[in-house]
């Protein structure tokens, strides 16, 4: 049977999922003089060179041009300073760069620190790590940085003037341990991000989704609860609470459904019929200004599907087909009308629906599998992301017919994010390019430069690799859908020879007792309005549709 399962973050419409994607890695950093060099073991610092002194007095001073300029010759060795002064020299230049504003070039240098426990500043590093979480946006990977690191060297920050940072290095821990599939150990971190931490709902939220990965509903569920009961608390920090909200209500939602459908051994499917109404109770809270209002009206549907209310399924696909949401895309809607069609034995609507939902979609498939095969070879990433860049401004020489759905497969808000990295990378680089000309034209400016223009051309890479990925999830789909029309077709017509073999048998045609479902009684709080071909806005969402079975008994 068609229904939808909560599976990966990546999972399409009408697959219910349990959030979003996670982040793209995009953190890898060009190696300087001092990575060329072994982490053989731990080194100590002697006495440092008058040259590297006069770096450190500069530095301590707040000059960070200066002291960036010279600390750069400790680090590179021109100094004759030992391993352990070039060591501290090197941290102090990533600090001095980001005191200046040049947050990637810091990033780069401390990256480096990270890869080496045994480096003198290692510890000292994951301060300056959390402080760069807030600069550079997820794709810029700082999170994999962070899982360089244990428990034990985060938990010394657990005291009360560093207690922010503690439980913002839990969560970013956690989210290492999540990426990894160490889904407890992602839990009991989360677990520690304390509710007055801005960090709190974030962390919450993916502990609900580590808790459906290991297939444990109920702790699912109270995570999601808690994030609606934070937000509605006023907890503070929260970037967007009524999407989080939503968020967490679609979660919930999807978690219950998930838990309300098991298959037997011939994949015949039990259902719960308590989990599946808690579900569309869930999916109802979404509110309806919501951009996630549609997927929850859809994958309502098929909750309604499978306990047997058509009209309720109907009446949700009648209103995300109407004329207020010109650019939705559910061809599965007509996969599930064709379904209902299917199980009441109306055949021939079932056989009209499949035959005009593939009339619509074929030629749209060809179209979207010429525009992606305009990205092959070396180099596509790079195209893709500039042809990316171009829908998200409105050009991209599309037709009308699938530009909504090709802006829609790529408004994905972890595609977003890298688009948002490469603009936070060109306005770093235009604020080097306003540096002093020593400051650009020196060793630590060439460092600068090529850790900007390293990061950039990464992201510019991974947001076109991801943005392709996005395209063709959504092309896949399509296909998937359409698959499955040519199977009800073969259905269909299975179904009606089995029909006609049992007239022969028994000789005479069986009896039909028309079965109709959804005939609306309004009590006296409720207006009945038959749909006449008009939408009315404050009719979305309520429509229901009559069906009549036609199924023999």
């Amino acid at each position: 049977m068609l229904s939808p399962v909560v599976g990966h973050a990546q999972a399409g419409k009408g697959k219910p999922v349990a959030a979003e994607g996670a982040g793209a890695t995009g953190g890898k950093t060009p190696r300087n003089n001092s990575d060329d060099e072994a982490d053989s073991g731990p080194v100590t610092a002697g006495q440092m060179t008058e040259e590297a002194a006069q770096a450190k007095r500069l530095f301590d001073g707040e000059k960070w041009s200066e002291a960036a300029l010279r600390l750069k010759r400790v680090v590179d060795g021109d100094t004759g300073d030992d391993e352990g002064n070039k060591q501290i020299a090197q941290y102090h230049l990533a600090i001095a760069l980001y005191r200046l504003q040049f947050y990637q070039a810091s990033y780069a240098i401390f990256s480096q620190i990270a890869d080496k426990p045994n480096h003198l500043k290692f510890n000292e590093t994951l301060l300056w790590l959390s402080k760069l979480a807030t600069q550079l946006p997820e794709p810029a990977d700082i999170i994999e940085r962070v899982g360089k690191y244990k428990t034990e060297q985060i938990a010394r920050f657990n005291n009360p003037q560093q207690r922010d940072l503690y439980w913002q290095l839990n969560y970013l821990l956690g989210r290492y341990k999540y990426r990894n599939r160490n889904y407890e150990e992602a839990i009991s971190l989360f677990a520690k991000v304390d509710q007055k931490s801005k960090y709190y709902v974030q962390a919450q939220f993916f502990s609900g989704i580590s808790y459906v990965q290991l297939r444990k509903s109920v702790p699912a569920v109270k995570s999601f609860q808690r994030v609606v009961q934070a937000i509605d608390d006023g907890i503070e920090g929260v970037e967007d609470e009524a999407r989080m909200r939503d968020l967490a209500f679609l979660s919930m939602a999807r978690t219950y459904y998930s838990a309300s459908v098991r298959l037997d051994d011939n994949n015949v499917p039990t259902i719960d019929a308590a989990r599946l109404s808690a579900a569309v109770k869930y999916w109802n809270r979404v509110d309806v200004a919501s951009e996630y209002w549609l997927d929850s009206l859809f994958e309502q549907s098929w909750a309604y599907f499978m306990a047997g209310l058509y009209p309720q399924a109907l009446g949700n696909i009648h209103t995300i087909e109407s004329p207020y949401f010109p650019n939705s895309f559910y061809p599965e809607a007509d996969i599930l009308k064709a379904v209902v069609a299917f199980t009441i034995c109306q055949y021939q609507d079932a056989t009209v629906i499949v035959a005009k939902m593939q009339k619509k979609y074929e030629p749209i498939k060809k179209e979207l599998e010429a525009i992606l095969n305009r990205f092959k070879g070396e180099g596509s990433e790079e195209q893709f992301f500039k042809f990316l860049r171009d829908v998200r401004a409105g050009k991209g020489n599309l037709s009308p017919t699938v530009r909504p759905i090709v802006e829609n497969a790529l408004s994905d808000r972890q595609l977003l994010r890298n688009l948002e990295y490469v603009r936070i990378l060109d306005e770093e680089d235009a604020r080097f390019k306003k540096a002093p000309a020593n400051f650009r034209n020196s060793p630590v400016g060439a460092d600068v430069t090529d850790a900007l223009d390293f990061a950039r051309g990464l992201a510019i890479r991974n947001a076109g690799t991801l943005g392709r990925e996005r395209y063709q999830r959504n092309l896949d789909e399509l296909n998937e859908h359409l698959r499955d029309s040519a199977k009800i077709l073969i259905d269909i017509t299975a179904a009606e020879r089995n029909k006609l073999n049992q007239q022969v048998v028994s000789g005479q045609l069986s009896k039909e007792e028309a079965l109709t479902y959804g005939v609306v009684k309004p009590d006296d709080e409720h207006v009945l309005w038959p749909f006449d071909g008009e939408y009315w806005r404050d009719e979305l969402g309520f429509y229901r549709q009559v069906v009549t079975s036609k199924c023999s008994k």
